[in-house]
């Protein structure tokens, strides 16, 4: 009787014993379920806003975002947005970024939209030989100066800026919302520090003129300037520069005053 007693004794403890060790293996083995992130709160639009508005604590709300999906450069706080001016629409509940706006300070209209480095100069052109009646804000254009001389035939065009942005036209920040037409003769375009010198020495040494580009199109041209002798097939050979004479010469010269020798040779000797 004692001896069966012990014997069940020990099967109950090595039963236990399996129990506790197949506990504690599952636990070892199981995955960790993921911590719970908590939700973030980012400052977005409590109504469409469009580029130029200025945001006022009315225009904006904080919404829910799931923690677990930041979003790089968003506000938290209303009071970090208000004053800054959009520079891109934005729909209801999107979280507004720090690159959509103004820099902090800069103010609204034309100069918050001016990146770091670059310029905004107002160039005027002939309206009834330029297109500037058909430039819009955004509109890619290239500009091309024609300067004259004391002698008619030292006149020439150079193809003075290429690809570049117009900020506005006339006083138009934004693109007529209809497509309506500006007749406008002035126009302000994004220039680097070198080529806002560059043109406004053209301006005040020649006319200037803007040709109109399609914006897809980042091509750039290499030909050289158009000297009034290009077209008229004209040119002062003691001031023409020698690849200037060279081009022209071989391009614009009749084919009657062009001379051809042939050499002859017969037996020993040539005629």
């Amino acid at each position: 009787m004692k001896t069966k007693r012990v014997l069940m004794a020990l099967t109950l403890a090595l039963f236990v014993s399996a129990l506790c060790t197949w506990l504690v293996s599952r636990k070892l083995t199981a995955p960790e379920s993921p911590k719970h992130q908590p939700d973030a709160a980012y400052v977005a639009p409590s109504h469409a806003l469009h580029a130029g508005d200025v945001l006022k604590p009315s225009d904006l709300e904080l919404i829910a975002w799931p923690g677990s999906d930041p979003v790089e450069g968003a506000y938290k706080e209303i009071d970090a947005a208000i004053g800054r001016e959009m520079l891109f629409p934005a729909g209801k509940g999107e979280p507004i970024l720090d690159k959509e706006l103004s820099a902090a300070g800069a103010g609204t209209g034309l100069a918050n939209k001016i990146p770091d480095g670059m310029r905004a100069v107002a160039l005027r052109s002939d309206e009834v030989v330029g297109v500037a009646g058909f430039l819009v804000p955004g509109s890619h254009l290239d500009v091309l100066a024609t300067l004259h001389s004391d002698s008619p035939a030292d006149s020439i065009t150079v193809l003075l800026l290429q690809d570049a942005v117009v900020l506005a036209a006339g006083h138009e920040l934004e693109p007529d919302p209809t497509g309506k037409r500006s007749d406008v003769t002035i126009v302000t375009l994004l220039l680097t520090p070198e080529q806002a010198e560059r043109a406004v020495l053209a301006s005040n040494q020649g006319a200037i003129h803007f040709v109109l580009r399609n914006g897809a199109d980042r091509g750039r041209s290499v030909d050289g300037p158009v000297y009034l002798s290009h077209i008229s097939g004209t040119i002062p050979a003691a001031k023409a520069p020698p690849e200037h004479r060279a081009a022209s010469e071989s391009t614009l010269l009749p084919a009657a005053t062009k001379r051809t020798e042939i050499e002859v040779v017969l037996g020993g000797g040539t005629s």
